[in-house]
């Protein structure tokens, strides 16, 4: 029988037992890795690793959009948001802009860290 790699269990497990909330908040961690990825394949002159990592990012950020409960007027908000961010993305991918990139990085870790503070709150309640 094969042995498993403890880390990659570790992080199903991890997964598999997040609330919704931090699930969100994977996905923003995630996306802002991708997008680093993405910049330093620029920076490397290796297009396809950077095309690759930014249509990742360019995933989660249409997931986010996907997801957005409309019945709230914030959704709106998040919703122009997201699609600005996906424009950038596109911009970057076509060009290979390392700037478009690293503005669309400052915007994730702004969610991110937005919603890490509501999750902290949400969590005092």
């Amino acid at each position: 029988m094969p042995v498993q790699n403890p880390y990659a269990e570790y992080q199903k497990n991890k997964i598999l037992t997040a609330s919704p909330a931090e699930l969100t908040l994977m996905l923003y961690d995630g996306a802002i890795k991708f997008c680093n990825i993405a910049i330093m394949a620029i920076d490397q002159k290796d297009m396809e690793k950077a095309h690759v990592n930014i249509m990742k990012t360019q995933r989660i950020i249409e997931e986010f959009r996907n997801t957005l409960d409309r019945k709230y007027p914030v959704s709106e908000d998040f919703d122009r948001i997201y699609v600005y961010v996906l424009r950038r993305l596109f911009e970057a991918n076509i060009n290979k802009d390392k700037k478009a990139l690293e503005e669309v990085n400052e915007h994730l870790r702004s969610l991110r860290d937005t919603w890490k503070e509501v999750m902290k709150r949400c969590n005092k309640a």
